[in-house]
């Protein structure tokens, strides 16, 4: 069973930057795992941030984060992380980490990694608050 705990959550300025991150266990073969950000803000569905996807089959983003937010997956440490800078107060969310086991399917679905459904495991969420 896959465990994952977010992390790194906090009350930060607009124009700010701050770095999430999401410890991975339960497994000895993360590298085989597609791993994912997403967010949700009150009153509106979780959506796709940025993605990691297995087997360093490469790294996506949404639009809202090409540009100020970075993707990184530790393999040694089993820890992803996402360094947001430029921070708004629009990206006021609960952030949430989440993890899938690549399977072979996977690579004729497109852009699996986006949604929500497609994953397995979930983290516990990470309160992000941009003041402006």
């Amino acid at each position: 069973q896959v465990q994952l705990v977010d992390s790194g959550g906090r009350l930060v300025q607009a124009g700010g930057s701050l770095r999430l991150s999401c410890a991975a266990s339960g497994r000895s073969d993360f590298n085989w795992y597609t791993m994912g950000w997403f967010r949700q803000a009150p009153g509106s569905e979780r959506e796709f941030v940025s993605a990691d996807t297995a087997n360093n089959g490469g790294k996506y983003y949404a639009d809202l984060a090409k540009g100020r937010f970075t993707i990184v997956r530790d393999s040694a440490k089993n820890t992803l992380y996402l360094q947001m800078n430029s921070v708004k107060p629009e990206d006021t969310a609960i952030y949430y980490c989440a993890a899938l086991r690549f399977r072979t399917y996977h690579s004729s679905s497109g852009d699996y990694y986006r949604w929500a459904s497609t994953y397995d495991y979930w983290g516990q969420g990470t309160q992000v608050t941009v003041s402006s």
